[in-house]
């Protein structure tokens, strides 16, 4: 018999372990596109502390700084949707790599706060597509098996970002007062560097292929990231019916006329905002409120204000406030990896619910420990600084371990391919503005309602969230992206009806109604 004529065992694990893994490095080198993020959320936390000294800027100025880039994130989010449907997905993180590159030289050299503003403005662009392309990417080029690990990396790498921020902090606070927030700020351009070269060395998303036309590309990227060769027909067939190509055509190049290509891109908005389905409201919704819910309930103000929270606990030594503010990073960088290992075991509600009910818990110890020690501000009282510090550990922990990474991955998976650029994009925007909102008006708020009062009402903002979570959003664990419209009741049969969780049948008779 020929040696030939029977299936090799060994020779297909191999095969199956190398795919995995060219599909693990793929998704790593696209999500370390959220460093940049993270960098600056972490850096600025600290930096923030010596602008104020040395640029003599009023509390008002400080949180409009530190918080409008989210605002302006926006501009980037909405761009990259465009770009990544014109250039591809992977070019678009080279863009995003170059913008914040800019950024982050504007701000390492402002003379004064207009030029910090405005490197804050083009580093916030970049942002804005590093954001939305990262996730879109890594869910596009992962099989379902394995997606909900892949696209949790760019969570990940966000908090790696901050945590890098936080040493970035604590290793230049003792230069010169004019110096060190520069230095801070400007070697945030580095990893822009590494990133940049890093794309060459990525497959275009194989969903991105076939929705131009480049069958047979496609087809080459999907064998390379899938288990067998008859996984990645399956998932080519899935993604040709998605793209509403004939599944008998073949070829390497299927040409889509220019005019095909913009009355398509008027049917997407048409489809997610103009006159969405009942199904497709449902998807949108689902979106905007996973992303409001995790910056409406305060993760950037715990992140941003930790030194300055640290120091209303009554840890006045910039030394220790920084140091204090890097066992943040570390705990919010290794509850991260816990996640990436539950997310497609567990499932994402339950992380889901875990998540929001443990910051919700962690908020109002928080509030307490600060509100005690605000109503005693000439004595230490032990007890509330090490509620008001385990606290915030534990709230970092419960929010990586849950709705940190769970809204990217849930985002970037619920959408159907013909909008889904355009959906994450504006479930990013919604994120940012929810984001920018609540960071510029954190100091404000402190004043109106004390600091303690504040975290009461992200923990008031995380139950509500907790509700949200448990009426409105169905598993989505081990489906393929193709099949996410059967959970919210697209094109609807009797066997898939079949298919679904009882507390799944539950959320499309919501979406009908």
């Amino acid at each position: 018999m020929a040696s030939g004529a029977l299936p090799d065992p060994e020779a297909d694990a191999s095969k199956k372990h190398s795919n995995v893994k060219y599909a693990f490095t793929c998704a790593i080198f696209a999500s370390m596109a959220s460093i940049i993020l993270g960098y600056d959320i972490g850096v600025m936390s600290g930096a923030s502390l010596y602008i104020k000294k040395d640029l003599r800027i009023s509390d008002v100025q400080l949180e409009i700084l530190v918080g409008v880039m989210n605002v302006y994130s926006l501009i980037g989010a909405f761009a990259a949707g465009r770009t990544s449907d014109w250039i591809g997905r992977r070019f678009t993180v080279v863009v995003a790599a170059t913008i914040f590159f800019v950024g982050a030289l504007l701000m390492g050299f402002a003379v004064n706060y207009a030029m910090l503003m405005a490197g804050r403005f083009v580093a916030g662009v970049g942002v804005g597509y590093a954001i939305m392309i990262a996730p879109v990417y890594t869910a596009e080029i992962s099989p379902a098996s394995s997606r909900g690990l892949l696209t949790s990396f760019p969570d990940f790498f966000i908090n790696l970002g901050i945590l890098l921020g936080y040493v970035s902090n604590y290793a230049f606070a003792r230069l010169p007062l004019y110096l060190g927030w520069r230095v801070m700020l400007g070697i945030g351009a580095a990893p822009s560097v590494l990133l940049a070269f890093m794309v060459f060395v990525m497959p275009e998303s194989p969903r991105w292929l076939v929705k131009n036309g480049r069958l047979a590309d496609a087809m080459a990227v999907l064998e390379k990231t899938s288990a067998t060769t008859e996984e990645a027909a399956e998932r080519l067939a899935d993604i040709k019916a998605a793209a509403g190509i004939p599944e008998d055509l073949d070829g390497d190049v299927v040409t889509v006329p220019d005019e095909d290509r913009n009355s398509k891109e008027t049917q997407v908005w048409k489809e997610l905002i103009l006159s969405p389905t009942p199904a497709m409201r449902r998807i949108l919704l689902s979106a905007l409120g996973i992303h409001f819910f995790q910056q409406a309930s305060g993760s950037d103000c715990v992140v941003l204000y930790s030194p300055r929270v640290f120091k209303s606990a009554g840890i006045t030594d910039d030394n220790k406030l920084l140091g204090t503010t890097c066992a943040v990073g570390v705990s919010k960088t290794l509850f991260i990896l816990v996640a990436t290992f539950l997310l497609d075991r567990v499932g994402r509600r339950p992380l889901l619910l875990c998540s929001a009910g443990g910051m919700m818990v962690s908020l109002v110890g928080l509030g307490t420990g600060l509100t005690v020690v605000g109503h005693h501000p000439d004595a230490k009282i032990p007890w509330a600084v090490a509620l008001c510090i385990a606290s915030t550990l534990a709230y970092v922990a419960f929010f990586s371990v849950g709705l940190g990474p769970i809204t990217g991955v849930y985002t970037s998976e619920i959408f159907p391919l013909q909008v889904r650029a355009l959906g994450f994009a504006v479930g990013v925007a919604c994120n940012r503005l929810t984001s920018g909102v609540v960071s510029m008006t954190f100091l404000s708020l402190s004043k109106a309602i004390t600091i303690g009062g504040s975290f009461f009402l992200y923990a008031g903002i995380a139950a509500l969230g907790c509700v949200f979570f448990f009426t409105y959003l169905p598993e989505t664990r081990g489906r393929t992206l193709e099949e996410m419209g059967r959970l919210f009741g697209i094109a609807d049969t009797g066997t898939e009806e079949a298919e679904r969780t009882p507390g799944e049948e539950k959320v499309v008779q919501m979406a009908a109604n």
